[in-house]
C-alpha cells in the first residue's frame, strides 16, 4: 500500500483500527509566549459573532441529536499547518469525487510559502493568521478552522482537526459510517443507548479529557499561580490532545467562549510549562458538558522510549 520510509506517527485506539497517523513536531516552538495581537482577535471577534448568531447548535442538552432523517450529514475536515500538505495525494485517495458528505478547511500560517494542492483541496483554504506552537495563536487557528466551517455548511455535523501530517488508515466509508451509523468508536455507552434499527441517536465529541497529569500543576501555574481564576480553578483545570472530532453543538461552544479564552490568551511567564492547545479545549468542554465527551480522542501518541516527541515509525508501523 502507501508506505515512507520514516513517519512520525499516531496511532488509534489500541483496540480499533487506526484511523489517523500524526506526527509530533506540529509548530516551531518560540523562545517566548506570544500574545494574539489586536487586529487578529478583531476580526476573529466578528467570525465567531456570525457563526454562533447563524448556527443552531446552541442547545444545552447533554448529546448532540442529529437528524437521522438527513442523508447529507457531512464531516468537517480541519487541517492546521505551516508547511506543505505532504500527504496530500493520499488524502486525495481518501475523499470521494463528490463532496456530498465532506468538507475541507485549511488554516496554512501565512509567514510560510505553502503550495496549495488541487483535487479537493483546491480553493478550501482559509483566511488565516500566524501561529506559533505553545502560544494562543494556536487556539484562535482552532476556532477560526471550526467558525470558518459552522458558516460555511449547515450540514456540517462532525468537526475533526488535523494536521499536514495526518494520513487516513481507512477508507472514507469506514470513517463516516463509524462516526455516523455504528458505535465503533464510542466505548461509553451502550448499543441499545446509542441505536435503534440501526441509526444511531447520540452522539458525542471525541476529546481527550485527563484530569490527572504530573505536570499540571506547573502548567496551570505558567501565568502565575492566580491568574486563571477565578473562571478555572485548579481542579476543574485538564489535558488532552490537540487533535479531536467534536460535534457541531460543541464546535459551536467552542466559538461562543469569551470567558475561558479571557484567561487561555494570557502568554505565559513559564514558557516551558506553557502548551495553552493541549489545555483550552479539553478544559472548556469539561466544564460545559462532560457527559457530552467521550474523553477520550481518535489518536493516540505513541511515547514509548521517547520524552521530546512521538516514536519514529518506519514504514512496518
Amino acid at each position: 500500500m502507501f508506505s515512507t520510509p520514516f513517519v512520525l506517527a499516531f496511532s488509534l485506539l489500541l483496540s480499533l483500527p487506526i484511523l489517523f497517523l500524526l506526527a509530533p513536531r506540529f509548530i516551531p516552538s518560540r523562545p517566548h509566549s506570544i500574545p494574539i495581537p489586536p487586529p487578529d482577535e478583531h476580526d476573529d471577534l466578528s467570525l465567531f459573532n456570525r457563526a454562533t448568531a447563524g448556527s443552531s447548535g446552541n442547545n444545552p442538552s447533554t448529546f448532540s441529536h442529529l437528524s437521522s432523517t438527513n442523508p447529507k450529514l457531512k464531516i468537517a475536515f480541519l487541517f492546521l499547518t505551516n508547511s506543505d500538505l505532504h500527504f496530500a495525494p493520499l488524502w486525495n485517495r481518501f475523499f470521494p469525487n463528490n463532496s456530498d458528505l465532506y468538507n475541507i478547511y485549511v488554516h496554512a500560517d501565512p509567514s510560510i510559502n505553502i503550495t496549495r494542492p488541487d483535487g479537493p483541496f483546491l480553493g478550501r483554504f482559509i483566511v488565516s493568521k500566524r501561529t506559533y506552537r505553545g502560544s494562543p495563536t494556536l487556539i484562535s487557528a482552532m476556532r477560526r478552522l471550526i467558525a470558518t466551517a459552522l458558516i460555511d455548511d449547515p450540514a456540517n455535523a462532525y468537526f475533526a482537526l488535523l494536521s499536514q501530517y495526518c494520513v487516513p488508515l481507512h477508507s472514507f466509508s469506514y470513517v463516516y459510517n463509524s462516526l455516523f451509523s455504528s458505535t465503533t468508536f464510542d466505548f461509553t455507552s451502550s448499543e441499545s443507548e446509542l441505536t435503534r434499527r440501526g441509526v444511531r441517536l447520540r452522539f458525542k465529541s471525541f476529546i481527550e479529557i485527563v484530569s490527572k497529569e504530573p505536570h499540571l500543576w506547573k502548567r496551570y501555574t505558567a501565568r502565575g499561580r492566580f491568574t486563571m481564576m477565578p473562571e478555572v480553578p485548579f481542579e476543574k483545570f485538564r489535558v488532552g490532545s490537540q487533535f479531536f472530532v467534536l460535534t457541531r453543538k460543541h464546535a459551536v461552544v467552542v466559538v461562543n467562549d469569551r470567558s475561558l479564552w479571557r484567561k487561555f490568551k494570557i502568554p505565559c511567564h513559564s514558557v516551558d510549562n506553557c502548551y495553552p492547545e493541549e489545555h483550552y479545549f479539553p478544559t472548556l468542554l469539561s466544564m460545559m458538558d462532560p457527559n457530552g465527551c467521550t474523553q477520550y480522542t481518535l489518536t493516540r501518541v505513541n511515547w514509548t522510549g521517547t520524552s521530546n516527541g512521538p516514536s519514529l515509525c518506519v514504514s512496518e508501523c
